[in-house]
């Protein structure tokens, strides 16, 4: 009896010093993030701009795997750098999400699965160069825990951690909102980063917003790099945001997506100007976002001359030419007069169009409810909400992705992916043909 409590007394007192480690890192680390702006990131690795960098091994394949893998943001991004790469699994149990995913990747009916629960990854060990996924934040139960790999179970976080000890990935990317540093109190990512450590792998993160890697768009997000192998890595510093949210809108528009004609004098009025209830030609979207009320429908965007008199060196590769609007794209005056009021009751909202990076978009955008977070645009003195295209766009997403379902479902899917453009950041960052194979 007395060797079994001396045992526990000694296990109780190794727990006690590993979370007061693991609570000193994670602080230090938050600390980082809060006191470290983007602007001042750490230099460069590899000694200039990631937008410089070209790859090691241009011929090697990218073995992926991704969960949670939505509209497919790392695939989207390998395609874009034209980098090899094969697509080992992917999943999602979001019907829409796989029937978008079909029609823009190359992969198999056996290599894909549904329900990230019932994944068993064990087959692939080995075959893994990059894993990515995102598991939304679950707080963990830390009663008698050890801050190990089993605290985690019952939590998507940990069918993600499981398909990494399962496969044993080169190199891991796990992406989520940037409230997860401080989720449950700061427990919830010690848990994380705990288990990322004890599964082997070197931790590297950092928040990263999208307006600081070429998108305009206020997207913050929390990186988390894990390498099994350590190695020098410093996360990409930021570079000079040079398009604004309105060059990554569509020419001509289907006038469906425009309001009805009573709601623009309000909204281009030089008083509410003047009062600021309206902003004309903001420079950054807000971000898009899941899971919140508010639709995806947002920031407006004042076209004060004909869109034939814009000069074509304000337009980007994302823009393309559209034949025409529908019109229920318009905001009917109804609703307009519900998303220009500046706020009931507690909740205070400003009425902003015209700005030159978007608002966060957010999954449920759809729903149409207030117009503070949400992305308006006005079009030869009319205005109209962001077409499903323009939304992609706004998350890095070129015009070779294919839309293959509802507006609603497509709006919902940009809302929820990552912005490509910091994924290709990151790749390039990394080099990561290094961990790629012949």
């Amino acid at each position: 009896m007395l060797s079994i409590m001396t045992t526990v007394e000694q296990h109780i007192t190794e727990n006690s010093k590993r979370i007061s480690h693991v609570k000193s890192l994670v602080k230090e680390k938050a600390e980082d993030l809060i006191l470290i702006p983007d602007s001042q990131a750490t230099p460069l690795s590899r000694g200039k701009s990631w937008k410089d960098l070209e790859f090691s091994y241009p011929e090697r394949t990218i073995r992926l795997g991704t969960m949670f893998s939505g509209i497919g943001a790392i695939e989207h991004a390998l395609q874009r750098l034209r980098l090899k790469h094969h697509i080992v699994f992917a999943g999602d149990i979001d019907a829409n999400c796989k029937k978008s995913y079909f029609a823009n990747y190359d992969i198999k009916e056996k290599d894909w699965f549904n329900d990230a629960r019932t994944f068993d990854a064990r087959k692939y060990r080995g075959q893994i160069d990059l894993l990515v996924g995102g598991a939304p934040c679950q707080a963990f139960s830390m009663v008698g825990k050890r801050l190990g790999f089993e605290d985690a179970r019952g939590t998507l976080f940990y069918e993600f951690a499981r398909v990494i000890k399962e496969t044993l990935p080169k190199v891991f990317i796990f992406e989520n909102v940037k409230g997860l540093i401080n989720h449950d109190k700061g427990r919830t990512w010690m848990v994380m980063h705990s288990i990322f450590s004890d599964l082997g792998y070197q931790v590297n993160f950092r928040v990263l917003n999208s307006k600081d890697y070429g998108i305009p768009q206020h997207r913050e997000r929390i990186f988390c790099i894990g390498f099994h192998t350590p190695v020098k890595f410093a996360f990409p510093a930021p570079i000079p945001l040079e398009y604004k949210m309105y060059d990554f809108l569509e020419d001509y528009v289907d006038t469906k997506y425009f309001l009805k004609e009573k709601g623009i004098k309000f909204v281009t009025s030089h008083k509410n100007h003047t009062k600021c209830y309206t902003q004309i030609n903001g420079d950054i979207a807000l971000c898009q976002k899941r899971n919140q009320q508010f639709n995806w429908h947002g920031d407006f965007v004042f076209h004060p001359m004909a869109i034939g008199e814009i000069p074509e060196e304000n337009f980007d590769e994302f823009i393309f030419n559209v034949k025409e609007v529908e019109e229920k794209y318009y905001l009917s005056e109804k609703l307009r007069n519900y998303v220009l009021s500046s706020g009931t009751k507690n909740f205070k909202t400003r009425i902003e169009t015209d700005l030159d990076i978007a608002r966060p978009l957010l999954q449920s955008m759809h729903k149409m409810h207030r117009a503070g977070v949400d992305n308006y645009v006005t079009h030869k003195g009319r205005i109209r909400k962001l077409t499903p295209r323009e939304c992609l766009r706004l998350m890095g997403f070129k015009d070779t992705f294919n839309i293959v379902v509802s507006n609603t479902a497509a709006y919902q899917q940009a809302g929820n992916s990552i912005v490509v453009d910091v994924l290709i950041a990151l790749l390039k960052q990394m080099d990561i043909t290094k961990y790629g194979e012949l």
